[in-house]
C-alpha cells in the first residue's frame, strides 16, 4: 500500500478551483481518471481528514491524503484474436498491428489486447523480461496508429532486441497525413520530449526532456491544406511524431490530443502508420526489413484529398 499527501500550498495555487479527480488524473499519469473517481469513491482519497466526493473542487491549504491500494495481479487471458503476421521463426515475430488495438493490458483494456492475440498465438513462447502484463513487448505505437511492431519469443533475443531500440540501431519510418503545406519538402526536428508539466497524460518540447529526433519528408500535397509526409525516427520517445510535428504547426490528421478539435474526416485518432521496419535479427545477425502497405482507411483519405 503506498500513502502520501498533497497539500494544495502556493505551489499548487493555480490549481484551487478545479475539481479534485482532474487534478489528480493530471498530477498522477499512471492512473486514469475513472481509477482515482473510484478511490475517492471507496474512502481511499480524502480531504483534510474527510471523505469527499468526486467533484469536489479544491481550496488553499487543503490536506489530500491519497492511499492507493495494492495492485490486484491482473489475469492475463490469451484470446483467439486474428494476427496479420508479417515474419515469424523461433525468436521474434513481426505484426502487422490495426487501428483501435492496444498493445498490451491495462487498466481499462484488460482484453482484446495484442498481447492477448500473441498469447494465444505463441502459447508459452513469448519473452518474460516484460512481465506478465507486457510478454514479449520490446516497443509500442499508440492504440490508433497502425502497423510493424517486433515481438521476442525469449529472453535472450529480447535483451538483444532491447539494445537495438536504446541504441536508436532500427529503422523505422513512418507515414502521416498533416495539416498545412510545406515551404521546404524535407526537414529535421531536434526537440527533447518529457511530460507536460500540467496534462500528465501528455507529452511537450522541453529543454530538460529527453533528446529526440525526427527527420521528415513530404511526399505530396492534397487538398484542404492537408500534406502526406513520411517521417524516419532516429530516437523513440512516446508521441514523437505526434509532439514534433505539431511543434512546427503541423499536426497530424486526426489527432485528438496535438491536433485542431474539430477534424474534416472521421478517422478515429491520428492518421499514422508504422510502414517500415528494419533490424539485424537478435541471434542470426542478418539484416531483415519489412514494409506494410497503407490500411484501406488511410488509402481513403488520400484519395478524397489528392489534387
Amino acid at each position: 500500500m503506498d500513502e502520501f499527501d498533497i497539500i494544495i500550498n502556493d505551489e499548487y495555487s493555480e490549481f484551487t478551483g478545479l475539481r479534485i479527480d482532474k487534478f489528480l488524473s493530471d498530477k498522477l499519469p499512471d492512473m486514469s481518471r475513472a481509477y482515482i473517481q473510484k478511490l475517492i469513491e471507496n474512502g481511499d482519497i480524502r480531504v483534510n481528514e474527510k471523505n469527499a466526493k468526486s467533484n469536489y473542487k479544491l481550496r488553499l491549504n487543503d490536506v489530500i491524503n491519497v492511499c492507493i491500494p495494492e495492485p490486484e495481479v491482473l489475469e492475463i487471458l490469451p484470446e483467439n484474436i486474428p494476427l496479420d503476421i508479417r515474419y515469424e521463426d523461433n525468436d521474434i515475430i513481426v505484426v502487422n498491428k490495426p487501428k483501435g488495438m492496444v498493445v498490451h493490458p491495462a487498466l481499462g483494456h484488460l482484453s482484446g489486447t495484442l498481447v492477448n492475440a500473441l498469447m494465444y498465438h505463441c502459447k508459452d513462447s513469448l519473452s518474460s523480461i516484460n512481465g506478465i502484463q507486457r510478454p514479449g513487448i520490446v516497443h509500442r505505437i499508440d492504440m490508433n496508429t497502425t502497423g510493424l511492431l517486433v515481438v521476442c519469443k525469449n529472453d535472450a533475443a529480447h535483451r538483444v532486441m532491447s539494445d537495438k531500440f536504446k541504441i536508436h540501431d532500427i529503422n523505422r519510418i513512418y507515414t502521416a497525413i498533416v495539416y498545412n503545406h510545406f515551404k521546404e519538402n524535407e526537414g529535421t526536428i531536434d526537440k527533447p520530449i518529457a511530460r507536460h508539466k500540467t496534462d500528465r497524460k501528455k507529452m511537450a518540447i522541453d529543454i530538460n526532456g529527453r533528446k529526440a529526433i525526427t527527420h521528415y519528408k513530404q511526399i505530396k500535397e492534397l487538398s484542404n491544406n492537408l500534406s502526406l509526409i513520411e517521417c524516419k525516427l532516429e530516437t523513440g520517445r512516446t508521441h514523437q511524431i505526434r509532439v514534433h510535428m505539431a511543434s512546427i504547426n503541423h499536426p497530424l490528421l486526426g489527432d485528438e490530443v496535438y491536433g485542431p478539435k474539430n477534424c474534416p474526416v472521421n478517422s478515429n485518432g491520428q492518421v499514422l502508420h508504422a510502414g517500415v521496419l528494419g533490424f539485424n535479427h537478435p541471434i542470426t545477425g542478418e539484416y531483415m526489413e519489412f514494409k506494410s502497405e497503407l490500411p484501406e482507411y488511410f488509402e481513403k483519405i488520400i484519395k478524397k484529398y489528392s489534387i
